[in-house]
């Protein structure tokens, strides 16, 4: 009896899980370029900015994966009303996260997580 049950199960169509995230969510930004010389006055790569994309961080990095997995999420946060916030705000809409437990707050401003990453010149290994 056990086993017609989970052979029932099996031949449904699987549903997607709901997912509540609550938590901070911050915006990653990822600026890539060439690194062609050296800081003369300190030994700091100089990067010439080729590209940049900008991600969603924090709690939003976990909204990301579960919507990779097909799951239906739903986030808990505040978000900023900086330009930050709103950039932070469109790419939950391109997820397709409802905002309907995204409050949005005057007094604070959106974290950002800035990476530079150089491609080195041959020249400096």
């Amino acid at each position: 009896m056990v086993y017609a049950h989970l052979a029932q199960l099996l031949h449904q169509q699987p549903r997607r899980p709901r997912v509540l995230v609550v938590g901070d969510v911050m915006l990653d930004r990822y600026v890539s370029g060439d690194v062609d010389r050296i800081s003369p006055e300190a030994p700091i790569p100089i990067l010439k900015v080729a590209d940049s994309e900008e991600r969603l961080g924090g709690a939003g990095s976990v909204v990301t994966f579960l919507r990779a997995l097909e799951a239906e999420v739903l986030l808990a946060t505040v978000t900023a009303a900086d330009a930050e916030g709103r950039q932070v705000r469109r790419l939950l809409n391109e997820q397709g996260v409802a905002p309907d437990c995204t409050l949005v707050a005057v007094d604070r401003s959106t974290t950002v997580k800035q990476r530079l990453l150089g491609r080195t010149h041959s020249r400096y290994p």
